[in-house]
């Protein structure tokens, strides 16, 4: 039996506004991830990220007075789910990129909107309509003109953010249906609790169970053990914490507020930030064929909007 969407009045305008700023910060974190991902591991990041991201989120939720039902909120049924899918999404996509460009693994990742429009569809009776189709369509045509071009594209590697696509899908369909009651502030705290005690168990784990040199110095980032902490790694640690946060806040509250299939088509702004991420800090120049993926990337997005200001201006006539 399909899911009934907890009704809360969409705001379009602001979910699409909030969406290209999580995004953007997303691969501002991400562009970080990669360029230190042979100075700490993943499970180092995010132990030691969850050591000033979890009493950042309490600093915000008494600043903003959503302190109330914080914990409740957070650590409920769905709010768990939600946020396990996250940062094993996450896992997925951090795993490829100390080998795949960022705009091949974004690519790889933005495989998620087709997902979302499909289970908006199926599971929850979200309406996507003829246009959103094509919209959606015409987004995922430009992902796979941007995956085309790079020879490691279709390495093994690609398998991974593709998972992780399906993955985000799911857990923004999850927010969607099942959170929208749930504070941000609330889902943020479930979030970086997650990714603590993945860091901390998997750290732990690596250190009973230590890989071989071999397979460590093929995967130092998954792999690879602690490295030593100076100054500018605990800086760096901080940075990523409060990025942290308020992606969580600011991506909870975009997929709370507008349908699915409409925010994740503007989720696919992530794909321009990063292409100028891995012009500005890893020299990969952006070919003519990811030029012209992007250009249909924005296309879609410019269809999705024109769909709802029309129906806007249909509910007002």
């Amino acid at each position: 039996m399909a899911a009934k969407a907890q009704h809360r009045p969409d705001n379009t305008v602001l979910a699409v506004t909030l969406i290209v700023v999580a995004v953007f910060m997303m691969s501002v974190q991400d562009m970080i991830f990669k360029q230190y991902s042979t100075a700490m591991s993943m499970w180092q990041i995010f132990a030691l990220r969850g050591l000033f991201a979890l009493p950042l989120v309490f600093v915000v939720a008494f600043a903003t007075g959503r302190q109330r039902d914080l914990l409740s909120g957070a650590f409920q049924k769905w709010s768990i789910i939600r946020s396990a899918l996250i940062v094993t999404m996450l896992i997925s996509m951090y795993a490829a990129l100390p080998v795949l460009s960022l705009s091949v693994v974004a690519a790889g990742m933005y495989t998620a909107p087709i997902f979302v429009t499909i289970m908006s569809a199926l599971a929850i009776n979200e309406p996507v309509g003829k246009r959103g189709w094509i919209a959606i369509a015409i987004g995922f045509a430009g992902v796979l003109i941007i995956l085309q071009p790079g020879t490691d594209a279709f390495s093994h590697w690609v398998l991974l953010p593709v998972l992780g696509g399906f993955l985000y899908a799911l857990a923004n369909v999850v927010t969607r249906a099942r959170c929208q009651s749930i504070s941000a502030t609330a889902l943020a705290l479930s979030l970086q609790t997650g990714f603590f005690f993945a860091g901390a168990l998997l750290s732990v784990g690596l250190m009973l169970w230590p890989a071989t040199v071999e397979q460590a110095s093929g995967a130092p980032f998954v792999l690879g053990g602690w490295s030593s902490v100076g100054t500018s790694e605990w800086l760096l640690v901080a940075g990523l914490s409060v990025l942290a946060v308020l992606i969580a806040m600011t991506l909870a509250a975009a997929y709370q507020l507008g349908k699915p299939a409409t925010v994740a088509t503007f989720d696919y702004s992530y794909l321009v930030f990063v292409a100028v991420w891995d012009y500005l800090f890893f020299s990969t120049s952006p070919t003519v064929t990811t030029t012209i993926g992007i250009l249909f990337i924005v296309s879609a997005g410019l269809l999705v909007l024109r769909k709802d200001k029309q129906k806007s201006a249909a509910s007002f006539s």
